[in-house]
């Protein structure tokens, strides 16, 4: 099972560190990272910067597409009107597959502001344990995942995270 989780940082380079952390766990097998992304929001911008993590080794399994929709739903929609809203409302239905819904658009966008970043991730596997110890002090909040209740509840307990 793939997993989507979202996991915000209260700096704006947080996100884009712990990939760089993450992605080296991927050669000894301790999580296996089907996709990422982040969203970067330094002080004093207008909008939050988006990156795809493309090129990389085992990355790239949804296409710049569904990265771009995604964000474009949670961060760019209203300064894009009503007509192309609307129309990007049609195509998100698409995105429940992956656990994406109002709810999840709504939470994401509340939390991830000015001074903050945020890292999406799709993984099919990961030693909860190891990655946390590979993380060192960095102590994200995790957002939303299309993970069960139970499942959530073991992750926020393995990073000692507060829901």
């Amino acid at each position: 099972m793939t997993t989507l989780t979202v996991w915000k940082f209260n700096t704006a380079e947080g996100a884009e560190e712990t990939l760089t952390k993450l992605l080296p766990l991927q050669k000894e097998h301790l999580i296996k990272i089907k996709d990422a992304a982040t969203v970067s929001w330094p002080e004093g911008k207008k909008k939050p910067k988006t990156k795809q993590a493309v090129n990389l080794a085992g990355l790239g399994a949804l296409d710049g597409a569904f990265w771009g929709l995604l964000f474009g739903l949670i961060f760019f929609c209203p300064i894009f009107g009503i007509a192309l809203g609307a129309s990007m409302g049609a195509l998100g239905g698409s995105l429940k597959d992956y656990g994406i819904n109002d709810d999840f658009i709504n939470d994401v966008k509340s939390k991830v502001t000015e001074g903050t970043s945020a890292l999406f991730l799709f993984t099919q596997e990961a030693t909860i344990d190891k990655v946390k110890e590979a993380l060192g002090d960095i102590n994200p909040e995790l957002i939303q995942s299309n993970l069960t209740h139970e499942q959530e509840a073991k992750l926020q307990e393995h990073f000692n995270l507060e829901t």
